[in-house]
């Protein structure tokens, strides 16, 4: 079985873990299967920070697969220290409020030469996940720089202006309104080499509880990717990342109220939408919490245990997706 699925930074990444022993693969490592697993990961988040560029969802998706990520805050090389962050506090050197770890600094350090000597980040990815052997082939969404910008309204002079995402998530903690979100570079993008060809040969297509409008969206947001999902004969199949009207994880509540959208499971699988009865939708089901109901029309929604407890807890949320896609596995 092909199973495809798009994927933003620690929810999605945990997800995987769940997908992979789902399929009967170790949840981390490499190991023999007749299922194989496409993750197509944002990397919207990405940013240049001290000459080193930086991919915080696909590290995330590398390290947890791999075993190495910090599992308490769910980012981050596990066992860490910070020398270099203190180092470049003490020079001054902006910005201050983004922490490099010094395990951290050289999976940017390996990234930066290779894409300085000219190696299309997939190409890099790929190199990297042959340390960590993540056993998911996992594909940037595209080789172009797209990044993602807030709008928001200066808190000093109270005009509208665009900051990087990551400015927003993590120095401001999304506690400033954003007005509204840019994909800067998204229009002129392509798709990375495999994305396409992925989707259009998988026998499901899920989309994890990741944030719909930063991480999914953005995805969706490349020429080419959300075609491809409608035209697709596997069935896809989303899970919502909302319990109880509050995100899983992180702040995609901030996100979004800024498009208009209820922090609601319902008003999120009516935001991605449904393959049958609309030109834009993406969905043939859709996974709520248990007790949850759905009103997604057109779309087959179930509700399930959506708690990423644990890994098994996490492959019964899959293994429920890939039923509800028409892929059930043992």
């Amino acid at each position: 079985m092909k199973v495809v699925v798009l994927v933003g930074g620690v929810g999605g990444a945990r997800f995987l873990l769940g997908v992979k022993a789902a399929l009967g693969l170790p949840p981390v490592g490499a190991g023999e299967s007749e299922h194989e697993v496409t993750a197509v990961v944002n990397t919207g988040d990405d940013v240049w920070m001290h000459g080193l560029r930086i991919c915080p969802d696909l590290d995330t998706c590398t390290y947890t697969l791999g075993g190495g990520i910090d599992s308490e805050r769910g980012w981050g090389r596990a066992d860490e220290s910070w020398k270099v962050k203190e180092e470049l506090a003490a020079y001054g050197a902006d910005p201050t409020w983004f922490g490099l770890g010094d395990r951290d600094v050289a999976t940017h350090l390996v990234r930066t030469r290779m894409l300085n000597a000219g190696y299309p980040l997939s190409a890099v990815t790929e190199a990297l996940c042959a340390r960590w052997k993540p056993g998911v082939r996992l594909l940037p969404m595209s080789d172009d720089r797209v990044e993602t910008h807030v709008v928001i309204d200066d808190p000093e002079t109270g005009e509208p202006r665009a900051i990087h995402f990551q400015e927003w998530w993590v120095r401001h903690r999304a506690e400033i309104p954003a007005r509204s979100f840019a994909s800067v570079g998204a229009d002129e993008a392509t798709a990375g080499p495999g994305v396409l060809e992925a989707v259009a040969g998988a026998d499901a297509v899920l989309v994890a509880p990741s944030n719909p409008v930063v991480s999914i969206g953005t995805i969706l947001a490349v020429p080419g990717v959300a075609d491809a999902l409608r035209k697709t004969s596997a069935g896809v199949v989303g899970v919502s990342p909302i319990i109880g009207g509050r995100p899983l994880r992180g702040m995609a509540d901030a996100c979004l109220s800024a498009i208009g959208v209820e922090s609601t499971a319902d008003a999120v699988g009516r935001h991605y939408g449904s393959r049958q009865c609309s030109d834009d939708g993406l969905l043939d089901g859709w996974l709520v919490h248990s007790g949850e109901t759905g009103d997604v029309p057109n779309v087959a929604v179930r509700a399930v245990p959506l708690l990423m407890t644990d890994v098994p807890a996490t492959a019964a949320m899959a293994r429920a997706a890939l039923e509800l896609a028409g892929a059930p596995v043992g």
